[in-house]
């Protein structure tokens, strides 16, 4: 239950994004948006998820995982409510839409990420490991049920999906309440300059690959929703396809992305040599997905292609996940994840406006750019993360000796 606990989290703060792709279009023209101000529901809960998520994590480190997670997710509730009944009651039914997914995104800044340093606080070892892989999978499998879900209840009126929100994260909350249950010997939080101190030493010694696993993890999900945008816009425009079949389509990559997700974190062990070959591979794999896609425009096709990509995605993040929530000791490990966190979400939020407005000018320099993006990130991983082994005791290909601190 303490691992299905920690996986409904970052289930919930997926549901946030994803289960509002399939609604876009028929928001747009309900609301007689433009292609931008639609992107905008996205990005604002982005936005204001990768501002908080460094205080929460640092309120984490302070207090602890659990008076941080329980009322973000109520937070995260609310906004949904709020965002609902403006678009259901008022004239002005947009503004009140973003605030509602502005108090979204404060209240996701307190879930994911701190999920993830609760993972870190909870398991070792290659237990670890294999509950971050769940940890992604559970990601992953809110992208898969998202699509299908959000088209099944637009079916009803495109903003009853903003209603399933105060559910959901209610039934998360009491998991949490619960069956999470911390250590009671807490050690006594080190005063604040002591702390920054500290992280700054972190970055000082740890830096340069800590940049390069955040910019992998948020390359990734800027690909995704950006493709996921894409995708949702010329199944309606270009082949007319919309309703539950629009979100079983949509879910198909996602479905990828899960399922290799989980046999990665199964696999990986804390062996840092296998896992940046898995990351190497992953990049290999998109940039040579998106590079394909220029030249295929039958559906079919396309997304076989396309799960190529969320192969790659697969490889990538349960292996990101595990270094990171490695980098630190357990006193500075929310902040550290949930830094990650803001990355991962500023991925999200640039995703669908970039994708606009690569759209608007070609679709073969959309695909291009994308693929270059990708190769440059993985070529990065090639340089700057550095793996070997611990000591002569362990195998040679085993994870290197990180620095706790």
């Amino acid at each position: 239950m303490i691992i299905t606990t920690i996986g409904s989290i970052p289930l919930i703060m997926t549901l946030g994004n994803s289960m509002l792709i399939p609604i876009l279009p028929e928001m747009k023209t309900s609301l007689e948006l433009s292609q931008m101000q639609v992107s905008l529901t996205i990005t604002v809960f982005s936005i204001a998820a990768a501002i908080f998520i460094p205080l929460v994590g640092y309120l984490s480190d302070r207090f602890s995982r659990k008076i941080v997670i329980i009322p973000s997710l109520l937070l995260f509730g609310l906004g949904g409510l709020i965002a609902g009944l403006g678009a259901a009651f008022f004239s002005n039914a947009f503004l009140w839409i973003m605030i509602g997914r502005t108090i979204q995104g404060v209240g996701a800044a307190g879930t994911s990420p701190i999920a993830m340093a609760l993972t870190g606080d909870l398991f070792k070892g290659g237990e670890q490991s294999r509950v971050l892989g769940i940890y992604e999978a559970s990601n992953g499998l809110g992208k898969v049920l998202s699509p299908i879900l959000g088209s099944i209840l637009a079916l009803i009126v495109w903003y009853s999906v903003f209603f399933t929100f105060p559910l959901i994260s209610v039934a998360s909350a009491l998991l949490v309440w619960i069956f999470i249950k911390e250590k009671s010997n807490r050690q006594a939080p080190p005063p604040f300059h002591k702390y920054v101190r500290g992280l700054l030493s972190v970055f000082k010694h740890e830096g340069r690959w800590l940049f390069t696993t955040y910019l992998a993890g948020g390359t990734c999900l800027f690909a995704l929703f950006g493709i996921l945008f894409y995708l949702s816009d010329n199944l309606e425009t270009d082949y007319n396809i919309d309703g539950v079949m629009k979100g079983l389509i949509l879910a198909l990559p996602l479905l990828v992305m899960v399922t290799v997700s989980y046999f990665t974190g199964s696999n990986i062990g804390k062996n840092l040599v296998k896992m940046k070959r898995f990351v190497l591979l992953g990049f290999l794999l998109k940039t040579i997905s998106y590079g394909s896609l220029v030249f295929i425009e039958k559906l079919i096709p396309f997304l076989a292609v396309l799960a190529l990509s969320s192969v790659g995605a697969g490889l990538i993040l349960p292996c990101v996940n595990s270094i990171i929530t490695g980098a630190v000791g357990k006193e500075r490990r929310g902040f550290v994840t949930s830094l990650y966190g803001s990355v991962r979400f500023l991925g999200v939020a640039l995703g669908p406006p970039i994708f606009s407005r690569l759209m608007d000018l070609s679709r073969t320099g959309m695909f291009l750019s994308i693929a270059a993006f990708t190769f440059i990130v993985g070529l990065l991983v090639l340089l700057l993360l550095h793996v070997k082994g611990k000591d002569g005791k362990e195998n040679k290909h085993t994870a290197v000796r990180y620095k706790y601190m």
